[in-house]
């Protein structure tokens, strides 16, 4: 596609690196719980968040508990109205994905896929040098994304931008977890393009059996420690350490003896016509992630907001008759144990799902901070 020259008054609107200083300052949009923020942090300790936006106040609560009181809890839409936008250098951001999925039905009308709009707006407001996008992998083939990409035309509010786009997986950057994310990078139209980067790991990934090394397998314990927190003029829960989150559920008689029937590696599929669910009883094909086991060997699966639940994908743990535990999610996630959350166990478990892997978040801040190291 085609876009046009930038101008010079649009080339004299936007600035470099904030003060010329040593800090990157960043600008988390959709923020969640932070993973794209644990990622850069761990990429490099110059990066300074200035305001985090996120309108989940269990996550709000869980992003300020690890980084600092720069949240707004709220949706885009009330802080654009309500706050001065703040210069960055960066602005990162994964708007929610739920119209793009390919799980279930694809829903074009849905009310969350116009959320670029706020974005692009923001951009054009704070004017930074970069900005990253995550969203799943068929936002490429979206609408939406082509008219994002639109908007980046002579005469539109991103006209100073360009804008390239691909897909990662963050098994290919040390993440134990086979997730395939559609990544859009842009710079200034008067910076060269920072690169992707490139994978760390391929063809050796991560395996479930080194993220998960030093974890208990035995789980007894399903309720969250008695501690609460005053957030907003709410009462909380937390906030806990990922390592006090290696709980389990109390599971039905007959959901036992489903988990005690399926082998290593196995799924539904290895089930008795006895212990299926009528809906599965002569249906030979689809997914073989329906109650499967993770392999020690590979890489998991996507770790979705539902992780918790066998019958949602391969999320049985490798050995033991029950799910994989949020503790043991967060890893597969790359959160470090000591990272700290607010919520219920739906809550949290939600925050880890949604988040961005780590070790994928780490080596997209590690290429920026290179380009700007260039730049200055």
């Amino acid at each position: 596609m085609q876009q046009g020259a930038v101008t010079e008054r649009e080339s004299m609107e936007v600035s470099g690196v904030s003060e010329r200083t040593d800090r990157i300052r960043v600008l988390d949009l959709f923020a969640g719980a932070g993973g794209l923020t644990c990622g850069f942090h761990a990429a490099s300790d110059r990066f300074e968040t200035v305001t985090a936006v996120e309108m989940d106040a269990e996550a709000a609560a869980t992003y300020r508990q690890n980084f600092g009181d720069v949240v707004y809890q709220g949706s885009i839409q009330d802080w654009l109205a309500a706050e001065q936008v703040p210069r960055a250098d960066v602005i990162v951001g994964g708007p929610p994905c739920q119209g793009f999925s390919t799980l279930g039905k694809q829903d074009v009308e849905d009310k969350r896929n116009t959320l670029w709009h706020e974005y692009a707006k923001t951009i054009a407001l704070a004017k930074p040098m970069y900005f990253v996008v995550e969203n799943v992998a068929t936002f490429l083939k979206s609408k939406q994304y082509e008219d994002f990409l639109w908007e980046t035309h002579r005469g539109k509010p991103l006209a100073a931008y360009r804008i390239q786009s691909t897909v990662l997986n963050a098994a290919d950057f040390g993440a134990p977890q086979a997730r395939k994310r559609a990544v859009l990078i842009g710079h200034l139209a008067t910076l060269p393009f920072p690169g992707f980067p490139e994978p760390t790991t391929p063809g050796a990934h991560v395996t479930v059996r080194q993220a998960l090394k030093g974890v208990r397998r035995s789980v007894t314990e399903t309720l969250l420690p008695p501690r609460s927190v005053a957030v907003g003029g709410r009462v909380l829960a937390g906030p806990f350490k990922s390592r006090e989150l290696h709980l389990g559920r109390d599971y039905e008689p007959l959901s036992l003896a489903r988990f005690a029937s399926i082998p290593s590696g196995g799924n539904r599929f290895d089930l008795p016509d006895a212990l299926k669910a009528r809906c599965w009883i002569g249906h030979t094909k689809g997914s073989g992630d329906v109650m499967g086991r993770m392999h020690w060997d590979r890489p998991s699966v996507t770790i979705r907001t539902e992780f918790f639940k066998p019958e949602k994908g391969r999320y049985l743990h490798p050995d033991e008759d029950r799910a994989i535990t949020h503790f043991e999610a967060a890893r597969l996630q790359g959160f470090p144990d000591d990272f700290k959350w607010i919520g219920s166990k739906t809550s949290i478990a939600r925050q880890i799902g949604n988040a961005v892997p780590i070790p994928l978040a780490r080596a997209i801040g590690a290429q920026l901070v290179a380009a700007i190291d260039r730049e200055k």
